[in-house]
């Protein structure tokens, strides 16, 4: 009889609990799909009396990470601290040159360190699972990397933050502030007391890298991704979105240009139609096109014990059967550094809200600089508030108003000399709200 797989946990938080639970309660149909039993022999974390809602009177506790990862009693070290420094890496590495199979959720580690990883995995002839490290449960690693291995990828794009997706979709069904909304993530767990590595767009843009790699087959570069937050959205740039067909998701999309490989994280205006459109809540989802399968789109939960723990099962099957594959899809001496496409050069169409100074000449001096930059406006709209209408009906008291301009496609580069000119004439009262249209 074949002997069991062995695992390490490193880490017995929300995901740790349920998978060290999964394995223990779905033993015999797991052993049936993987033709062996994976069994739970030690563990690892911060506190050993903590209650943790499940037994673990039969496991051997390491009170060091490493020296749990360097363990002759295990077979696989699941590493689900998170950080890409410190422990975690330590841990790793320590398995993978003890000849250890690795299975993490940890995408700070592998948007840092990834490449240096899975080349140290290859040397010593282990796997190196990510599954659970970007869109909780839904399985995009495989996707990319084995699925469509012999599609030409285009384009991989996503929503990959569930706190984010929540605020945005209370802000627009309840017309609620960014602030109040992040509050009450908070209040419910969907977002950490310092929200800045959500809300700012770090996690989805570790994300993304990870995934650009295994679509492209590029080396991980999370600092090539640009980054934008979901901070500066206001009620009224939902509503605009609404009325004008679409609503503001925060997006990774990596594409390939004629200037190179972009990576970008922003909010993103996408038509209401569209499938990802429909995603709300702490859902996850991530669209992809290939030239063999075309346009797919997997929808499911971002995060979670119980689905992140459902993509850990799936790596730890995978390396019970025996099937070991390239962590990012191609060998790490194929991967290529590839040209990064700057910003400035994105082409596409904008939504620019301006609070426009109501004087004489205002609009003619916005359109004026707009068209020495060559964009095309296809849409203003002028957008008093109710109370600013009611109070001033004629529109004669000077107050800046919201004015929203829709531009047919230009580049990022356009945009900003035209907006850094508005800005210099005086014409606005504040900074512009810049969002990029998908269409």
């Amino acid at each position: 009889m074949t002997s069991p797989l062995r695992i390490g946990v490193l880490g017995l938080g929300t995901v740790g609990a349920a998978l060290v639970q999964s394995l223990k309660s779905n033993a015999d149909g797991i052993a049936t799909r993987a033709g062996r039993a994976i069994s739970v022999t030690a563990v690892s974390a911060r506190d050993r009396s903590r209650d943790r809602g499940i037994d673990l009177s039969s496991l051997k506790w390491f009170d060091n990470p490493v020296a749990l990862a360097q363990s002759s009693e295990i077979d696989c070290l699941v590493e689900l601290i998170g950080g890409a420094d410190g422990v975690a890496k330590a841990a790793v590495e320590a398995a993978l040159k003890s000849g250890k199979h690795v299975v993490t959720a940890n995408k700070a580690l592998l948007a840092k360190h990834g490449s240096a990883l899975v080349a140290l995995a290859e040397k010593n002839n282990v796997a190196l699972n990510f599954e659970a490290s970007v869109a909780g449960g839904i399985p995009i690693v495989k996707t990319l990397r084995e699925s469509l291995a012999g599609n030409h990828v285009s384009r991989v794009s996503g929503i990959l933050n569930g706190t984010c997706n929540y605020i945005l979709s209370r802000m627009e069904l309840e017309g609620l502030t960014f602030e109040d909304c992040l509050k009450d993530a908070q209040r419910l767990g969907y977002a950490e007391a310092d929200p800045t590595f959500d809300v700012g767009g770090f996690d989805t843009a570790h994300k993304l890298s990870l995934l650009t790699s295994l679509a492209f087959g590029t080396e991980i570069d999370s600092e090539a991704v640009y980054v934008e937050g979901i901070a500066s959205i206001k009620p009224l740039d939902l509503v605009m979105a609404d009325e004008l067909g679409y609503r503001i998701k925060l997006l990774g999309v990596a594409e390939r240009t004629a200037t190179g490989i972009e990576q970008r994280v922003h909010p993103t205006m996408v038509p209401k139609h569209w499938a990802i459109a429909q995603v709300m809540g702490v859902t996850n989802a991530v669209n992809v096109i290939g030239d063999v399968v075309g346009e797919l789109t997997l929808v499911g939960p971002g995060a979670g014990g119980n689905a992140t723990a459902s993509s850990v099962l799936s790596d730890l099957v995978d390396i019970a059967r025996g099937i070991h594959v390239p962590p990012l899809g191609v060998p790490s001496s194929a991967l290529t550094q590839t040209d990064k496409a700057p910003m400035q050069r994105h082409e596409g169409g904008y939504y620019i809200r301006l609070t426009v100074r109501d004087r004489p000449g205002a609009a003619a001096g916005i359109a004026t600089r707009m068209a020495e930059q060559s964009i095309s406006l296809e849409s203003i709209v002028q957008k008093r508030p109710q109370a600013s209408r009611a109070a001033d009906p004629a529109g004669k008291s000077g107050n800046p108003v919201p004015v929203v301009l829709i531009t047919y496609a230009t580049s990022e580069a356009a945009i900003r000399r035209a907006l850094d000119a508005v800005g210099a004439d005086g014409h606005i009262a504040e900074d512009p709200q810049l969002i990029r249209i998908e269409r």
